[in-house]
């Protein structure tokens, strides 16, 4: 297929082009002219597509110009490191993309007789009450904190069009690898290093994991097939942050982390800071395994981390 990658530049979009190359699509890749563009322009098998994604207009054009089989749909803008009392100002770029953006790709995909649509989202906006983990049923966090309303609002708005279209929404895990917030100089690496992020309360909020080339392999696995609604793309090893903060501390030979009480971290980070790391819930993947036929090559972030991080290799 002709296959359309919008957000072809980010920490998904990297190894998702060898991979849909290797399986033998046409890739083009949609993003805004730069150095790191030009760059995509010399690999093999990857045409740029040069598009604003909210310029209606331009995107519009351009998408008809490229006249793909197929959407894929990575479009953000979040920063190397968020302050989670201003989460809304962080992600007011990204959510304009997950809304507005959405919106007219999804209209210049149906205009360019486009017949297939995936997009990326998160797996972890799910209600945070009930026992185990979340199923792609669960519903998702009907009150958040302030400070992730409008993230989840928008996530909620892209998977509604997404939906209407009859595409295929991919909750997303907490991704890592190369260029994440979890790479080798991510934000929270970084943290961890610098024995900056601590254990909350009792460090109850459970954390699903994937490296950023296994849910590129599941977006090539969602272009293969006609599954539609939403599936969670996530490893099999949900942790609880008193778990994997200590373990990612150790691969990178750091200090223990601390542990502090959330009254305390609140004052720090606030209410969204504080939910982030007591509150969350893990997802389940049993239903991408089943209908994608799709299997994480770490099946635990343990395995991903250590090859990835560890002080050993470095």
């Amino acid at each position: 297929m002709r296959v359309l990658v919008a957000g072809a530049t980010g920490v998904l979009g990297t190894p998702l082009l060898p991979q849909l190359t290797a399986a033998g699509h046409e890739v083009l890749a949609l993003a805004r002219p730069s150095s790191r563009v030009q760059a995509l322009g010399a690999r093999r098998g990857v045409t740029v597509v040069p598009a604003d994604a909210l310029d209606r207009e331009g995107l519009t054009r351009a998408v008809r110009d490229a006249a793909p089989d197929a959407v894929v749909h990575l479009l953000t803008a979040i920063p190397a490191e968020i302050d989670p009392r201003r989460m809304g100002q962080a992600f007011a770029t990204t959510n304009r993309l997950r809304t507005e953006g959405t919106r007219d790709l999804l209209d210049a995909a149906d205009t360019a007789g486009v017949q297939r649509v995936v997009a990326q989202s998160i797996a972890f906006g799910y209600d945070p009450r009930g026992a185990g983990l979340a199923t792609e049923d669960t519903a998702l966090w009907p009150r958040p904190a302030r400070q992730f309303a409008s993230v989840l609002a928008a996530v909620q708005e892209l998977e509604q069009r997404t939906a209407q279209s009859g595409g295929l929404v991919l909750r997303l895990g907490h991704l890592y690898g190369p260029g994440s917030a979890f790479g080798l100089n991510g934000s929270f690496t970084s943290q961890v290093r610098a024995r900056s992020l601590p254990i909350v309360g009792s460090g109850d909020a459970v954390f699903s994991f994937i490296h950023a080339r296994d849910a590129a392999a599941a977006v090539v696995a969602a272009l293969d097939s006609q599954v539609t609604g939403a599936l969670n793309i996530v490893d099999d090893d949900p942790a609880a942050t008193r778990e994997w903060i200590p373990e990612l501390a150790q691969v990178l030979g750091a200090p223990e982390p601390r542990h502090i009480p959330a009254l305390v971290a609140r004052l720090a980070v606030g209410a969204w800071g504080v939910a982030f790391m007591t509150a969350l819930r893990g997802a389940d993947n049993n239903r991408a395994k089943e209908l994608l036929g799709w299997q994480p090559g770490y099946s635990s972030w343990r395995e991903g981390f250590a090859a990835e991080l560890s002080a050993d290799d470095r």
